[in-house]
């Protein structure tokens, strides 16, 4: 029985959370933020084989309590692990100017579980770790703590963005007609999750809780469970030799 003080939310959506960052180009040995390309998370909903994966611009979460906002965009969203896993490992490719050029494989930095929840109109994604079991340099550098909640917005691609803000008008999302009615000419729709099942979809994070298990009645029991390998592994289908995983177990670079 939740306290009188909670928050009982409609849950639109449960499912497993991973934290990944991917070094820069020839960058095999990250040691700080300054030498991560990109910060993505992971949303794989507990329905269906659905993936998505989000980059978020600011390469780490938003701080709470300075209620900090970050933009980010849907990279790719598929039905497929291996298409996913691709995009994650570490790969070739030729410059005209540089020669062959290598991208490190996405390293994994946290995973549990998460929710995308209703109230008052807002969406919020609320997860809760599973695995690193205690906080690292790792998980600090991207402001990944043990439990969070964020609010979630979703920017309508035909309104207009601050100039250097979001992706270029050739990237932006192509809505099928009948979700880009959700939008309802506003700036931002706050109550579709569909609305992140698109390629480029562009998003806002807001910082809201430290500890949003106190204030919704929302318990992600899977969260607590312990589990004998990383699930991003096998989940998301990245190679078991040549992914580096003591960020995930152990929180320190690598």
């Amino acid at each position: 029985m939740p306290d009188d003080d909670m928050i009982e939310p409609e849950v639109l959506e449960r499912g497993d959370i991973f934290f990944l960052y991917q070094p820069r180009v020839e960058e095999e040995h990250p040691s700080s933020l300054a030498d991560v390309q990109r910060f993505f998370i992971v949303l794989r909903p507990e329905v269906g084989k659905k993936l998505r994966l989000l980059a978020v611009g600011r390469k780490r979460l938003p701080d709470v309590g300075e209620h900090e906002r970050f933009w980010g965009f849907v990279d790719t969203v598929t039905d497929s692990a291996e298409r996913l896993a691709a995009e994650l490992r570490r790969a070739a490719y030729m410059t005209k100017t540089r020669g062959k050029r290598h991208r490190p494989a996405a390293r994994p930095a946290g995973e549990g579980a998460y929710a995308i929840t209703l109230e008052d109109a807002q969406m919020h994604l609320y997860y809760a770790l599973q695995l690193p079991e205690k906080i690292g340099e790792v998980q600090k550098a991207f402001n990944i703590a043990p439990e969070a909640s964020f609010a979630l917005s979703i920017k309508n691609p035909e309104a207009s963005s601050p100039a250097g803000v979001g992706l270029p008008e050739t990237e932006k999302a192509q809505y099928p007609d009948k979700l880009q009615e959700e939008f309802r000419d506003r700036r931002f729709a706050r109550e579709d999750v569909r609305l992140l099942d698109v390629d480029n979809a562009e998003f806002i994070l807001i910082g809201v809780r430290t500890d949003p298990e106190r204030a919704y009645a929302l318990d992600l029991e899977s969260a607590n469970t312990a589990h004998p390998r990383a699930k991003a592994i096998a989940e998301l289908h990245l190679p078991r030799t040549g992914t580096p995983i003591k960020p995930l177990f152990e929180g320190v670079w690598e």
